[in-house]
C-alpha cells in the first residue's frame, strides 16, 4: 500500500482552526496573581494543577493557540505514575495509556539479519508500586491536567507570550507582587507552526505583531515559572545560559499504526542492526512509534543545524525497513514525525538570586528522548517547586526552602546528562560480538539499561542532605527500607478500624502536608507501650504548634500509625488517644483477607518490637529517621522548626 502524506504537512506542522475575528484571549483572567506559569506543557500544567489544588491563586499562558494533537512527549515512568496518584490522576493514565512491561534486545544474527537475543522486564527496580512505563501522547497527557484544573475553574490563557517584566521595589509592590509582566495576546493569529509559536526570540513583541494582531495586558504576580521548553525566553531574559554539548546523533521519529511482521512489535524493543539502530515504543490505541538513526545527515557549519527540508518521511521509512530487515514494515499513515539532533545541555541556574522567577522543565535541561525522561523529568521538576511555593505563599514555611528547588533539581538534571551521555553513545554505537571490537556488545548494553532502571523509572533519585531533607545517620539502621532522601516504597497495610487494605500512598495525597509515620513496633508490650505513650505525647505538642488556632490538629502535618501487631490482638483505645483521634488513621502490618500486605517492616527494614518513626515531605520523599521515643520526636521537632512557621 503506497504511502499518503496527509495534507502534505511538514515537520511538526498543525494547522489551528481559523478563529474568524474571535478573540481567543479571555478578559476576565486575574491581574494579580500569586504565581505565572508561562507555558502549558507538561511542565507548567503540572505545576497549575498543584498549585490550583492548593488553594493558590495562579495563571498559565501558553503560546500555542491549541494544546498538542500529536507526538512529542509519550513515556510515563513508574515514579511519575506514583506521583500522578498523589494528585488523583493515575486512573485515568492507566486507563488510557499502553503498558511496557517487557523489553527485547535484537542484534545482528549469524545470516546478517536481526534476531531476538533476550527479553527481560522493562522495569526491575524492586521498590516500584508500578513495575512498568505508560505510554500515551503527550497532548493526551496534559489534557488530564487541563481537565482537573478545569474543575477549579482554571484555565489556558492562550495565545499568550511574555513581553517583558520589572521587577518593583518593596516601597512600588503592593501586597508582595513584585513582579509586574506585560503579556501579548494574539487575538487573530495566522495559520502558523505551533511548534515555533513565537520562536522564543529576543523580541516575542515584534514576532507576535507579524503573527497577528496583538493586545498588551499588564499583570502582577509574586513568583514566576518558566516552563516554556528549550528555548526559553524566560531563562535567556534571565541571563542563564545551558550547560553541555550537541552530538552527532541525528535520529528521526514516526507515529502511525504499523502494519508489521515483526514478533515484538506490541513490546519495547532495542534493535541493532549492521544498518543501525531503533527503538520500538509500543503506544496507545494500537499505535507505534519508532526511533530511527539517521546516517550521513548533512549539517551547516556550525555543525549545529541541518536542513530538514531534505529530509522526508520515506527517508525514515526506508532506513527502517533496512534496520528491520527480514521483516516487512508497511505504514498506512503517519500521525506525526520528525527529527532532531540530540542535545545534552543543563541550565547554569535555575532560579533568580531572589527565589521570585523559577525555571523548569526543558527550559532547564534537554536530552536524548529514547531513555524515556524528558516529560518526568520536567513533570517532576514542578511537583518539587509547587509544595515549597504554596507553603511560603500560604505562610506555613519560611522562603528559605526555596532554595532547596535550584540544588535538588540541578543536581538530578546534572545526574540526568551525566546518564543520557552514556546511554546514547551506547545506543549509537555499532553492534559487536566481543569487547576487543569497537562498538558496543549486547552484554554492554544490557548492563547499562539494568543498572540504570532505578535511576530511570525515578525511584533511585535521592535527594541530598539540605534544610528539608535530613543527613544519612546511625538512625538510617532503623529503617534501612526508608532511605533518607528517596521517595517512599509503598506497601501494603490494613486499616485497624475495618480490616481494610491500603497502599500506604494512597493514604499520603500529595495536598500540602507533611507526613510523620509511627511505625509503633509490638504496642502489646508494656515497654514498647511505654515508649510510644512518650512519643504520642511529644508528637502532640508538636502538631499543636504548627496548627492554626482555627484548624485541625493535622492541617498541617499528618500523623499515620502502623502497628506491628494484626488488628485483632488489640483495641485502638490501647493506644494514646493522639494516635487514634482519627480513626482512619491506624493501621496495622498484618495480611489481608484478600492475601495482600503483611511486608511493611519487612520490606521497610524496621524491627518489629522497637519501631520506627520516619517523616515524609510533602512531595513523598523521605526526610528523617528516628526512634520511637521523646528524644525522637524531638530530633523530628528541630527538623521542622527550621522549615514551618510556628503559630504558638
Amino acid at each position: 500500500m503506497p504511502f499518503n502524506y496527509p495534507n502534505q504537512i511538514p515537520v511538526d506542522f498543525i494547522n489551528p482552526q481559523p478563529l474568524n475575528g474571535q478573540t481567543i484571549h479571555d478578559s476576565s483572567f486575574p491581574d494579580k496573581v500569586d504565581v505565572l506559569i508561562v507555558g502549558a506543557g507538561p511542565a507548567g500544567l503540572m505545576a497549575a494543577n498543584a498549585l490550583s489544588s492548593f488553594g493558590i491563586n495562579v495563571r498559565i499562558i501558553d503560546q500555542r493557540p491549541a494544546s498538542i494533537v500529536a507526538g512529542q512527549a509519550d513515556g510515563i515512568q513508574p515514579r511519575t505514575t506514583e506521583v500522578l496518584q498523589s494528585y488523583g490522576l493515575a486512573n485515568r493514565l492507566l486507563r488510557e495509556g499502553n503498558q511496557l512491561w517487557e523489553i527485547s534486545f535484537w542484534n545482528p544474527g549469524s545470516r546478517g539479519t536481526i534476531e531476538r537475543s533476550e527479553r527481560i522486564p522493562d522495569v526491575t527496580t524492586p521498590t516500584a508500586r508500578y513495575p512498568f512505563e505508560v505510554t500515551l501522547h503527550q497532548g493526551a497527557i496534559e489534557n488530564i491536567f487541563i481537565d482537573a484544573m478545569s474543575t477549579r475553574g482554571l484555565i489556558v490563557d492562550r495565545p499568550t507570550t511574555v513581553h517583558d517584566w520589572a521587577i518593583l521595589s518593596s516601597t512600588e509592590a503592593q501586597n508582595g507582587y513584585r513582579i509586574k509582566i506585560t503579556l501579548g495576546h494574539l487575538t487573530e493569529p495566522k495559520h502558523i507552526k505551533l511548534s515555533q509559536f513565537p520562536s522564543n526570540n529576543t523580541d516575542p513583541k515584534k514576532e507576535n505583531e507579524q503573527n497577528g494582531y496583538v493586545k498588551e495586558t499588564i499583570v502582577y504576580a509574586k513568583y514566576v515559572i518558566g516552563c516554556d521548553g528549550a528555548h526559553s525566553w524566560v531563562r535567556k531574559k534571565l541571563g542563564f545560559t545551558l550547560n553541555g554539548e550537541q552530538t552527532n546523533y541525528v535520529w528521526g521519529v514516526i507515529d502511525s499504526h504499523l502494519q508489521t511482521d515483526f514478533p515484538d512489535i506490541r513490546n519495547r524493543s532495542t534493535i541493532h542492526s549492521h544498518y543501525g539502530t531503533c527503538m520500538v515504543i509500543p503506544r496507545e490505541g494500537d499505535r507505534v512509534r519508532l526511533y530511527i538513526q539517521l546516517a550521513n545527515i548533512e549539517k551547516d557549519d556550525s555543525n549545529e543545524r541541518m536542513d530538514r527540508s531534505k529530509i522526508t518521511p520515506k527517508m525514515l521509512m526506508d532506513s527502517a525497513r533496512q534496520i528491520f530487515s527480514p521483516y516487512k514494515l508497511n505504514w498506512p499513515d503517519v500521525e506525526w514525525w520528525t527529527i532532531y539532533i540530540v542535545s545534552q545541555r543543563y541550565a547554569s541556574y535555575f532560579a533568580d538570586e531572589n527565589e521570585r522567577i523559577f525555571i523548569a522543565g526543558d527550559a532547564c535541561h534537554t536530552h536524548s528522548p529514547k531513555a524515556g525522561q524528558g516529560m518526568n523529568a520536567s513533570m517532576n521538576d514542578t511537583h518539587n517547586l509547587a509544595w515549597k511555593l504554596a507553603m511560603v505563599i500560604k505562610g506555613l514555611a519560611y522562603p528559605s526552602i526555596l532554595k532547596t528547588y535550584e540544588f535538588e533539581r540541578r543536581n538530578y538534571a546534572k545526574q540526568l546528562i551525566e546518564f543520557d551521555r552514556t546511554f546514547a553513545k551506547l545506543f549509537a554505537d555499532k553492534p559487536v560480538q566481543s569487547t576487543d571490537e569497537v562498538g558496543v556488545t549486547h552484554e554492554e548494553f544490557r548492563s547499562v539499561l539494568q543498572m540504570f532502571n532505578g535511576f530511570t523509572s525515578g525511584l533511585a533519585v535521592m535527594y541530598e542532605p539540605s534544610l528539608i531533607t535530613g543527613r544519612v545517620s546511625e538512625n538510617q539502621s532503623l529503617a534501612e527500607g526508608l532511605p533518607i532522601g528517596k521517595s517512599l516504597m509503598s506497601q501494603v497495610v490494613v486499616r485497624h478500624v475495618d480490616a481494610r487494605p491500603f497502599h500506604m500512598h494512597d493514604q499520603m495525597p500529595t495536598d500540602l502536608r507533611f507526613r510523620v509515620l509511627i511505625f509503633a513496633g509490638d504496642c502489646l508490650l508494656p515497654a514498647q507501650l511505654a515508649k510510644i505513650e512518650e512519643a504520642a505525647k511529644a508528637l502532640q505538642a508538636l502538631a499543636k504548634r504548627y496548627t492554626p488556632p482555627s484548624g485541625n490538629y493535622d492541617d498541617v502535618i499528618d500523623f499515620i500509625t502502623v502497628s506491628s501487631n494484626p488488628h485483632a490482638e488489640y483495641e485502638k483505645e490501647s493506644l494514646p488517644s493522639f494516635l487514634w483521634q482519627n480513626k482512619w488513621k491506624l493501621f496495622c502490618d498484618e495480611v489481608a483477607i484478600d492475601g495482600s500486605g503483611g511486608n511493611a517492616y519487612r520490606r521497610y527494614k524496621i524491627d518489629k518490637t522497637n519501631g520506627a518513626i520516619a517523616v515524609i515531605r510533602p512531595d513523598g520523599y523521605v526526610a528523617q529517621v528516628t526512634h520511637v521515643s521523646a528524644l525522637g520526636v524531638k530530633e523530628i521537632d528541630d527538623y521542622f522548626a527550621n522549615i514551618l512557621v510556628p503559630y504558638t
